[in-house]
């Protein structure tokens, strides 16, 4: 089905017309209401605080695991691509996540967090940057994470399992498992050594 609408043009702007008004990023209510609860895999445990705005439609995926909350006033969007999180997680406040993005579980961002999988493309000077397309890069946080507040993640970033961003980071490039990064551009500044079973400074910084 998807197949034959991208390759109708004038029925894919059709459909996106009615599910979401000209010019905004955010479904028709209807869409909310009556079509998102069918599709997305939200688990019943979970909890999506009153003000979030939960920019969810149906023909791209979005799944939230169990006793996982995204706190209050935070940004869900799956508009150009597919965002999935994991059990026991928290989004907090106020935090921005645009696909495409996989979240592990037990994963901790804190507060003012954006993580984008899109950039826009600037490269032709003849149009306005609004007027070119976007290009997707998936961000991915592996399990046991916790990323600290007013940090950005950019598009294509892997960030490895049990590792911490410093809050207020800039991450730019993958984040090895079992370390600490900071820093803008974020910097590895701690790697569990599983040999001494302890935490180390690297002997160089990179």
């Amino acid at each position: 089905m998807k197949a034959f609408i991208d390759r109708n043009p004038r029925l894919k702007h059709l459909i996106h017309w009615l599910l979401i008004p000209r010019h905004e990023a955010r479904p028709r209510r209807w869409v909310s209401w009556f079509v998102n609860p069918f599709i997305h895999k939200r688990h019943r445990t979970s909890m999506v605080r009153s003000s979030v705005r939960l920019d969810v439609l149906p023909f791209s995926p979005f799944a939230l695991g169990s006793h996982s909350v995204i706190e209050a006033f935070s940004v869900i969007n799956n508009g150009v691509g597919p965002v999935t999180i994991g059990d026991r997680c928290t989004v907090g406040i106020g935090s921005v996540v645009i696909g495409p993005v996989t979240i592990g579980t037990d994963v901790i961002i804190a507060q003012h967090v954006v993580l984008s999988g899109l950039n826009h493309s600037y490269e032709d000077v003849s149009r306005s940057i609004r007027e070119q397309p976007v290009v997707t890069r998936p961000i991915v946080i592996e399990d046991e994470c916790w990323i600290g507040a007013n940090v950005v993640i950019t598009a294509g970033v892997t960030v490895g399992r049990h590792s911490v961003v410093a809050g207020g980071s800039v991450v730019t490039r993958n984040v090895p498992a079992y370390s600490v990064v900071g820093g803008n551009p974020a910097r590895l500044l701690k790697q569990y050594d599983p040999v001494e079973k302890t935490w180390t400074k690297p002997a160089v910084q990179v």
